[in-house]
């Protein structure tokens, strides 16, 4: 087990270490997920095409900025809480517990049905940590709380390119991101 997975030997005043610990391990898989976002947020900027690619191309990068942030926030936090927080390509991808980001080179519609589905797992992770932290640790809560500020944000960013005019995404009956880049196309090329 990584030793930000285990039992700190100090942690902030007015929680055990035990508590300390279990927000750690909530707050590594957050630090996974956000650092995964902002790679995949920058692999969707340089392999969008189509004439949507400056508007998605452009929207992009204040996302990328903003996630990174949060992953510096979320590792300084782990840190504060007396973990030591890991950050490597590898301990990412064997913590990790989803496949990598399933578009290469394709339409910008594509790449925001496949990222609206990124967003909604990455939104609901997050709102099962801060309810996990509310009484615990309302300080770490309050960090997860202001970055779904912002992942929420960013997700109606990428739904508005989705969404019809009576309030329906092309992507809301996908469980794949293939399956929702695929929709958004289609939806896309009849409209």
């Amino acid at each position: 087990m990584s030793q930000s997975h285990s039992t700190p030997q100090y942690t902030v005043p007015g929680m055990t270490t035990s508590q300390g610990s279990e927000v750690i391990q909530l707050l590594s898989k957050r630090l996974h997920a956000l650092n995964e976002l902002a790679l995949t947020l920058k692999h969707v900027h340089w392999n969008v095409v189509g004439p949507h690619f400056i508007a998605v191309h452009q929207m992009l990068d204040p996302q990328v900025s903003s996630v990174r942030e949060m992953v510096d926030a979320t590792a300084e936090r782990i840190s504060t809480l007396g973990g030591s927080p890991r950050g490597t390509p590898g301990v990412l991808v064997a913590e990790r517990s989803w496949d990598d980001y399933a578009i290469g080179r394709a339409d910008a519609i594509e790449h925001l049905g496949a990222l609206d589905l990124v967003f909604t797992g990455i939104i609901e992770d997050h709102r099962k940590a801060a309810a996990a932290t509310e009484k615990s640790d309302p300080v770490s809560q309050d960090l997860l709380i202001e970055h779904l500020r912002s992942l929420e944000l960013f997700q109606w960013f990428v739904r508005a390119h989705l969404e019809n005019s009576g309030g329906s995404l092309s992507t809301s009956d996908q469980t794949s991101e293939k399956g929702a880049a695929r929709a958004a196309g289609e939806r896309a090329a009849g409209a």
